[in-house]
């Protein structure tokens, strides 16, 4: 009888199988496709990682060259949207980590954090700015609304029609409430003023018409080269004014309440035109010169023209000449007549200045010097600096000085003058 053999396989089991490697080539493939996504990430990272760093330097330290002129802009405007972009290099920056570029990989996770928490320090230091003008903040429009919206004038008519041309004032007015009339504000749009037109208030004017005040945005007489109109923009907001308060009642306006200003370089000609009608020194261009408006309202604006042509910031000197027709040195009369500095005088309409601390063509200080010498006067005057925001900060519609600013200027027009 023979004996089992001590290979055989127990009754019930199959055959044993020797568990085989991962081929190489499979192996191989597999790695270079985790290194050729590492460089990717990296890659990306790197360029989002130099992009946050440079906007959130530039926003706390605006005397870096480029990023200073950059950062104030994107990171005063979109320090959420910044904050999310700071995030997405970061995890970038995880994946290239992953990949096996270690060092590198937490160099640019540290920085792009950092730059996170930076972005977000803005957001709440101009939160908390809103918060003490008393300002409900809406977050899904600082997301959203990243310019102006779509809206639309609820009307446009012709103010005036000097040397024959038609000048156009787009209304926004709030809903009429029988017996009781609205304060009306004349806006002057900005542009340096040879550039951009009346539609770029159509969301503040919008706005401001849904809680109770009617905006009148004009255009005016823009200058151009061999086109200066020193001697005509200002005219044509006197007769805006005056053609406000002659229609008043059609549009259920306060004739008694109704005020002007403007953003940037037309801020200037509303503070020009308010303070010269005070002081008995301008017309319209049909000859006529109506009361000064209630009160007056600047925007980040140019309170001397000569200093602008001096600064020459952001093409302030290029703007002057334009408007003026030439030099300081040439016109210095012109120049003294169309800056707000020179009509400093007692009197005057009460003022409101709203300027961002990182302005560099309005700058803080200067707007500072101005209040102070309209204060010394005895105007009631308000000033507003806003955390963190460059020139023309209301721009993004929906950004938290845009909405800040929006709530300043209309309580400043609601309010009884102090």
């Amino acid at each position: 009888m023979s004996t089992p053999s001590n290979s055989a396989t127990p009754p019930g089991d199959g055959p044993v199988r020797i568990p085989r490697t991962s081929s190489p080539v499979l192996v191989g493939r597999t790695t270079g496709r985790v290194r050729i996504l590492g460089t990717l990430s990296a890659a990306l990272a790197s360029f989002l990682g130099f992009l946050v760093l440079a906007i959130v330097l530039g926003a706390y330290v605006p005397a870096i060259p480029k990023a200073g002129v950059i950062g104030p802009v994107l990171g005063g405007q979109y320090p959420f949207h910044i904050a999310l972009l700071s995030l997405l290099a970061a995890a970038l920056a995880a994946v290239a980590w992953r990949s096996g570029l270690v060092r590198w990989g937490r160099t640019v996770t540290f920085v792009t954090t950092v730059c996170t928490a930076g972005a977000l320090v803005i957001a709440g230091v101009q939160f908390q700015a809103a918060r003490d003008a008393g300002v409900d903040i809406t977050l899904g429009e600082a997301f959203t609304e990243l310019s102006y919206p779509a809206t639309e004038p609820d009307t446009t008519e012709t103010y005036a029609s000097p040397e024959g041309r038609p000048l156009r004032v787009d209304a926004y007015l709030p809903k009429k409430v029988a017996g009781k009339k609205t304060p009306a504000v004349v806006l002057a749009h900005a542009g340096g003023f040879h550039t951009f037109d009346k539609s770029d208030l159509r969301g503040t004017g919008r706005w401001l018409a849904d809680h109770g005040v009617a905006v009148f945005a004009p255009a005016y007489r823009l200058a151009g080269p061999d086109r200066p109109t020193w001697d005509k923009a200002p005219q044509d907001l006197v007769a805006a004014l005056s053609w406000v308060r002659k229609n008043a009642g059609t549009y259920g306006v306060d004739a008694s309440q109704v005020s002007l200003g403007g953003m940037s370089a037309g801020g200037t000609l509303a503070m020009n035109a308010a303070y010269r009608l005070q002081n008995g020194t301008i017309e319209g261009p049909d000859g006529t010169a109506p009361e000064p408006p209630a009160s007056v309202i600047g925007f980040y604006p140019g309170t001397d023209v000569t200093r602008m042509w001096k600064d020459d910031v952001a093409g302030t000197r290029e703007a002057a000449e334009m408007f003026t027709g030439g030099t300081p040195q040439e016109y210095p009369n012109r120049y003294r007549e169309v800056s707000p500095v020179s009509d400093i005088r007692q009197g005057l309409p009460r003022t409101l200045l709203v300027v961002g601390d990182r302005d560099r063509s309005a700058r803080p200080e200067t707007i500072t010097e101005f209040s102070d010498a309209l204060r010394k006067q005895g105007v009631d005057t308000e000033v507003r600096e806003l955390p963190f925001a460059e020139h023309a900060f209301d721009d993004a519609y929906g950004s938290l000085t845009s909405q800040t600013s929006r709530k300043i200027l209309l309580d400043f027009l609601t309010q009884a003058p102090h």
